[in-house]
């Protein structure tokens, strides 16, 4: 290589490196997109816009939400993978991300696609069930799925959502046969589940909390490893059904390449967030919780729940249709 053509590529990095250095200085100068890859009225949506509104305040800037949905989140996370890596396209993804590798032939890298920002919290799911059927608790609904096998139907968001994975663990843990009727979105499915159609739903307490307190469903059990402080006098899953429990997360990234200057950023303004009292508060009442990384430790979280949901998906032999 001559010495010339050293010295321009040389200049031409450090060209880079500076406007990369100024437009994050500069970050942000105009809205940022936040893509939602589920409908409307999910767990997902209902944390991601809660965690937007606060992000506009911290960055000064509108964070507009985008719901992109189709494929279980496969096709608004993949507008993300593939928009500029320039920190005005983010994602909300959750554990549906960590599951569909082994569902889907991806159209991006679950884990070099993306820079991860970071976790913005967790919350157990919560077995809810439409008041006309008969059954009050979560033995007896095992009970009445074992005495009618391929009878009873739960709803889910979609294949390889966290309603799908959640049941199909109750399902294996309780060698019970209960149909799945997969919709897309959870907001579609809880509609399904109030009119009394579909009669079951593994739901996130985020997105059932509220119809549950209202009557229009009946709550057997919830899904953490002790009772949730929004509902203490339901019992966990796991008191009828020993070793069951199942939590979904939600977090941001970013398109791979995104500056680390910007990250940094976002971070900041993510873990301001947290610290409200709007989102403390908002969690708290729906039985989620606020849980706080690095993006470094959010990153290798991502792995561990890829490796984590592979056996379910394999064991439970789901497949996407």
């Amino acid at each position: 290589m001559s010495r010339l053509r050293s010295i321009t590529i040389q200049a031409a990095g450090l060209l880079i490196a500076l406007t990369t250095s100024v437009a994050a200085q500069d970050y942000p100068n105009r809205p940022v997109r936040l893509i939602i890859p589920f409908p409307p009225g999910g767990s997902n949506d209902v944390v991601g816009r809660m965690i937007g509104t606060q992000l506009s305040e911290q960055l000064g800037k509108q964070v507009i939400v985008d719901n992109r949905a189709g494929a279980g989140g496969v096709v608004g996370t993949e507008i993300v993978s593939k928009a500029p890596p320039d920190g005005y396209t983010l994602g909300v993804i959750s554990l549906a991300h960590a599951v569909n590798p082994w569902l889907y032939k991806l159209p991006y890298d679950p884990i070099k696609g993306f820079a991860a920002i970071g976790i913005m919290g967790t919350g157990p799911n919560v077995l809810v069930v439409h008041p006309s059927l008969p059954v009050r608790t979560t033995q007896e609904l095992i009970a009445l799925a074992k005495a009618k096998p391929g009878d009873l139907q739960y709803a889910s968001a979609g294949i390889g959502s966290f309603q799908h994975l959640g049941s199909e663990l109750f399902k294996l843990t309780a060698k019970a046969d209960i149909l799945h009727v997969p919709f897309k979105g959870g907001g579609p499915a809880m509609t399904d589940v109030l009119g009394g159609h579909t009669k079951i739903m593994f739901s996130s307490l985020v997105q059932t909390t509220p119809h549950i307190k209202s009557g229009k469903l009946l709550a057997l059990g919830t899904g953490g490893s002790k009772r949730s402080t929004v509902l203490p006098d339901i019992p966990t899953i796991s008191e009828g059904l020993p070793g069951y429990t199942a939590e979904n997360w939600w977090g941001i990234v970013a398109p791979a390449g995104t500056p680390p200057a910007i990250i940094k950023r976002l971070h900041a303004a993510l873990s301001a967030a947290q610290d409200t009292e709007a989102v403390t508060k908002q969690f708290s009442s729906e039985g989620a919780s606020v849980v706080k990384m690095s993006s470094e430790e959010f990153g290798k979280y991502m792995v561990s729940e890829m490796n984590k949901w592979e056996r379910v998906v394999k064991e439970g032999g789901i497949k996407a249709e």
